[in-house]
Formats: C-alpha cells, sequence, structure tokens
C-alpha cells in the first residue's frame, strides 16, 4: 500500500490518538514532563518538541547504549533533555546546546525541576560556535549526540558531531522526512536541502553506518536518522 493509500484512510486524529494511546499505555503519569511541557507552553515556545514516545526512545537508545555523555543540538524547552539526562548514571554529563536566551531559560528551569541540575548544562550560544569550542577545548567523546535544531545546518552540526564521538557512539537527526518532501531534489526548502545534503554527507562518510526511518504520530509525517560512529 502506497504512502497516498495509507494517508487516505488514516487521519491525523487517529495518529494522534495511537500516540496517545501508547504514551498512556506505557509512559503513563510524569509530573516532570508535564510540568516542563507546560512551563514551555506558558512561555509561548514553539510545539515542536519530541512527542512522548520519541522521547522515551531516546532515553532506551541512550540507556541500551550505556551513554556517560550526551551531547544534544537544539534544546527548546527541555523536555527531550530530560528524558537523555535521565539515562545518565550519577556521574553523566549532558550538555545541550541552545541559540534563543528565553528557551535556555525555561530549559533551564525544567532540568532543575526535574532534578537534573547537576548532570545537564544548558550552553547559550549559536550551535555550530559551541560545537567548535567543545572541539577546541579537547572535551572527552560522547557516547550519543541528538540533532534537533535548525535544519539547514544539519550537515554541519553532523560533521562537528563526528569529531567529538568515539567508534560505537551514536548520532541521532530528527526531523529528517521533512513532510516527504525529503525525497525532492528539486525542493527550494532550505531545511529540505540541508536534510538532503546531510544524507548525502552521510552516504559518502565510511566512518559511520546509518539508516533512516519514517514516523507518523502526534508529530505528522517525519522521521529520524540513527548513525553509528565505526571507526
Amino acid at each position: 500500500m502506497t504512502t497516498q493509500h495509507v494517508e487516505g484512510l488514516v487521519s491525523q486524529q487517529q495518529w494522534d490518538a495511537v500516540d496517545d494511546y501508547f504514551a498512556e499505555t506505557l509512559i503513563g503519569h510524569d509530573p516532570a514532563l508535564e510540568a516542563a511541557t507546560a512551563a514551555a507552553d506558558e512561555a509561548g515556545l514553539p510545539h515542536i518538541a519530541v512527542a512522548p514516545n520519541q522521547g522515551k526512545l531516546l532515553h532506551l537508545l541512550a540507556l541500551t547504549q550505556g551513554a556517560r555523555r550526551i551531547l544534544e543540538v537544539g534544546t527548546l524547552g527541555g523536555y527531550s533533555a530530560i528524558w537523555l539526562a535521565r539515562a545518565l548514571p550519577a556521574d553523566g554529563t549532558l550538555i545541550t546546546l541552545e541559540i534563543d536566551p528565553k528557551h535556555a531559560g525555561v530549559a533551564r528551569q525544567n532540568l532543575e525541576r526535574a532534578g537534573l541540575g547537576k548532570v545537564a548544562e544548558v550552553r547559550l550560544g549559536p550551535a555550530a560556535d559551541s560545537l567548535a569550542a567543545l572541539e577546541a577545548d579537547g572535551v572527552e567523546p560522547f557516547d550519543l549526540v541528538f540533532i534537533d535544531a535548525d535544519k539547514p545546518s544539519n550537515p554541519e552540526y553532523f560533521a562537528r558531531a563526528l569529531k567529538l564521538t568515539r567508534p560505537g557512539s551514536l548520532i541521532i537527526v530528527d526531523n529528517v522526512v521533512r513532510g516527504g518532501a525529503v525525497a525532492d531534489p528539486d525542493s527550494a526548502d532550505l531545511s529540505v536541502i540541508g536534510t538532503r545534503r546531510l544524507h548525502d554527507l552521510i552516504a559518502a562518510e565510511p566512518r559511520v553506518s546509518a539508516t533512516s526511518v519514517q514516523t507518523v504520530g502526534a508529530k505528522g509525517y517525519d522521521g529520524f536518522t540513527l548513525a553509528r560512529v565505526q571507526g
């Protein structure tokens, strides 16, 4: 059955209902996450944070990875950062990068409220500059990197993330399907162009093995790319 046929049979309302069912059944009531969402809404942040089941996926990937050091590019209100930081051991570290001072302030409060202030650090500034600073500082490699920021810059973020990881690290890039537009080589959308360049970069990079997965749900039709650093 083609995507067009599926979309004709399944509505966004049904996708929302399925995500709600999984979240209620497998995640349940979570005061810290609910407070983080409420605080982001109250501050007027855009409604672009990952869905609860997507956040849980990030959490499980970090746990499976045994991650001790996590890097996030794009903090927003800290919702995904909470999921990721919860997977860390007591001596673990999450560094999350945010360009918007208002977003960073909300995220810091949310992380503190969730009891994660000692393991999670929000760094303010353009992500490219923050990534370059981390590289210049010679920081210990990260075990997992989650990239969820401005899409035109995805190729640069990925290339810099590769320098900040080690063999065996995971790099996850969100929002790569662009409602299906990623398959259009003639798209003039800068987010699509950046995402296609990202995949060209990954395809030509022998140090990673990667795949991309389409998803539907509360966040509409989208998907993510998962890459493992090989060496």
